[in-house]
């Protein structure tokens, strides 16, 4: 008893921060997994677009939160330095970089047909992709607006709010998203642009729920939020050189992983079917570990803020250690118990003389899967540390020359010339997440994030 609670004591911080920036991933995680199931049973033509539309979309808008959401980094070390006027120029600035957003997102979605012709998938996948492109593209500029305003809370270690709104934005999103995709009641039957009307509707509600509690009288003489809204070309230049190669990391990464669905799509219909599946399954993973990363960021930040070093360190060993548990527990189910998971999402392929085929092959994927996810939470976890103390340039770099070398050549080689099948794109793509985490290590040990700052 007493053990336990030391441990707990001993975690209290790292759980106070990142916990709930977990479990708002988990509400994403939860409004993307049901997005999926839904679609899965409307048709399989809708869950074959929606993983390529989405990561499309989501590559793009992944640039753009990076940029906002690095204000996390510098909300934490004016917090942790004592400076706290210095928050409220941070937010107008990553509000007024949401508003070039969302042009250039608007511009993106006129994009839709070059894009998805180039990837080859069949005609009657490729009007849905475009289709669902188009919506997530034209309402993204609110989700980035809403990326900026989460910093607020986020940067300060605050992040209780966060997971509340987040809570709220998959409550709403959920049965709005099933109305709204198989038409019930007074909601038509909208499909795949059903799914995607009501993602941005969800995007918008979150948005307006920050921006009514962080924009208030207290807020404004405490940080600036109000008086302070001019822009500030010094610190929009700072924001955007740290912010930019963070940024870039995250989206090459997400570039890989669009790169991967794209020439996998090249194999056919099921299994583009089967690797979307796996894919919604390792966001189980996959959103934890990126909220354990924001609130180690945030620590790392505040630690290095006040020159603890030694702190930062503990915290990420604690990180370390909740996430390689928590993967251990999902790597039992997915090399032990895939097919139930796997029928789930084929139910509307019973039917299907290749339905035990489906799950086989879907089965062979979870299993590599499970390799994968350890690496990647690992990744993630040293990624935190780099960016909590803002050594973001070697970032940028390696991971671009990770993804080409290690990615990009390699499966064009595997499907255009070798004509080798869905096992081994999947077995390219673990090698690929290693190799990320063998190189965010090594800039680790290195220990020149120690004394890196973003103020």
């Amino acid at each position: 008893m007493k053990m336990t609670r030391a441990l707990r004591h001993r975690y209290r911080d790292l759980f106070t921060v990142s916990l709930p920036l977990v479990l708002s991933m988990a509400a994403t995680t939860v409004m993307e997994f049901t997005d999926r199931v839904f679609l899965a049973n409307y048709s399989i033509d809708a869950i074959a677009a929606a993983m390529p539309a989405g990561i499309a979309a989501f590559l793009i808008l992944t640039f753009f939160n990076g940029i906002t959401g690095y204000l996390n980094v510098f909300i934490a070390q004016y917090t942790g330095v004592g400076a706290p006027l210095r928050i409220g120029p941070c937010i107008w600035q990553g509000l007024y970089i949401s508003l070039a957003a969302a042009i250039l997102l608007m511009g993106a979605s006129f994009l839709a047909e070059p894009i998805f012709r180039m990837g080859g998938h069949p005609p009657a996948v490729q009007e849905l992709e475009r289709s669902y492109f188009r919506i997530l593209c034209r309402g993204g500029g609110i989700h980035v607006a809403g990326m900026a305003l989460s910093c607020f809370f986020s940067g300060r270690g605050r992040t209780r709010p966060v997971m509340m709104i987040n809570m709220v934005g998959m409550l709403f999103n959920i049965p709005l998203d099933y109305a709204l995709i198989n038409g019930i009641g007074v909601f038509p039957e909208m499909g795949i642009r059903g799914a995607g009307i009501a993602t941005v509707c969800a995007w918008t509600l979150i948005t307006l729920l920050y921006a009514g509690l962080v924009f208030n009288a207290s807020n404004d003489r405490l940080y600036g939020l109000l008086s302070r809204r001019r822009i500030d070309a010094a610190l929009a230049f700072r924001i955007l050189r740290k912010g930019v190669p963070a940024s870039l990391q995250f989206t090459i990464d997400v570039f890989a992983f669009t790169f991967f669905i794209f020439a996998v799509g090249r194999l056919g219909k099921a299994e583009l079917a089967i690797s979307n599946i796996a894919f919604s399954l390792e966001s189980i993973v996959f959103m934890p570990a990126v909220g354990f990363s924001l609130g180690l960021s945030t620590l790392v930040g505040q630690s290095l803020g006040r020159d603890d070093v030694q702190g930062a360190l503990r915290f990420t060993r604690q990180t370390i250690f909740v996430l390689m548990v928590y993967v251990a527990c999902l790597d039992v189910v997915f090399l032990f118990a895939p097919h139930p998971i796997l029928a789930i999402f084929l139910a509307a392929e019973r039917a299907n003389p290749l339905y035990g085929q489906l799950l086989d092959s879907g089965a062979a994927v979870l299993r590599t899967m499970a390799v994968f996810i350890a690496f990647d939470a690992l990744y993630f976890t040293f990624i935190g540390v780099l960016k909590g103390a803002g050594d973001t340039r070697f970032i940028m770099w390696s991971i671009g020359a990770v993804t080409l070398l290690v990615m990009i050549v390699p499966l064009t080689i595997v499907i255009a010339c070798l004509h080798r099948g869905l096992i081994a794109c999947w077995i390219i793509l673990t090698v690929y997440v290693i190799s990320l985490f063998a190189v965010s290590f090594w800039r680790f040990r290195q220990g020149r994030w120690k004394t890196t700052r973003v103020i």
